[in-house]
């Protein structure tokens, strides 16, 4: 049998660029951001009402007090997270994609990160999250940037029949130094 040089099609090949820029939602952004929540999402799972709810109008997340980022590279969206506002000062952590060609860069980092700092501009001293084992690359992010585990019973039910990983981060105010309490 002879050997074969495995080719990867050029849809599929990692795309780095120094060239991301991360900003807020706007007006335009709502087909990238339900694209590429949609890619993840049904690449592991099945959609379900509260992604067709978010994602069909992603504008509510801003109209309830939340906030979206995207980062964009070359006028290409290629990244996105969601900010839901829970209450006064919490927050939850949602919708986080990243374009798979853009993906292992740490262009998901850099995103986490613009969107923890957002939060803290918006007044968060909480930020919660839901997520799924299966996504063990986005865990162990989480984790490196600081959010920790909630015991069961400390986890409040969720929208999602997928989630079974249910994370917090506590933030201190905006402008200090430390980004995680004890």
């Amino acid at each position: 049998m002879t050997g074969s040089l495995l080719q990867i099609p050029w849809s599929r090949e990692a795309i780095v660029t120094s060239d991301i820029e991360f900003r807020l939602f706007q007006r335009g952004d709502a087909d990238a951001f339900r694209k590429l929540n949609e890619e993840w999402i049904a690449r592991y799972f099945r959609l379900e009402e509260q992604d067709h709810i978010q994602l069909g109008d992603p504008e509510n997340i801003l109209r309830n007090g939340g906030q979206i980022v995207m980062a964009v590279a070359d006028e290409e969206r290629v990244g996105c997270c969601a900010l839901i506002f829970v209450k006064k000062g919490v927050f939850e952590v949602a919708k986080m994609a990243v374009s798979e060609r853009y993906r292992g860069h740490g262009i998901g980092r850099k995103l986490l990160e613009y969107t923890i700092a957002q939060a803290k501009l918006m007044g968060a001293h909480t930020l919660e999250l839901a997520s799924n084992t299966k996504l063990a690359n986005a865990v162990h992010l989480y984790e490196s940037v600081g959010f920790r585990h909630l015991p069961p019973e400390q986890v409040e039910p969720s929208p999602y029949a997928r989630a079974n990983v249910f994370m917090e981060m506590h933030l201190s105010p905006a402008g200090q130094i430390s980004g995680v309490e004890g």
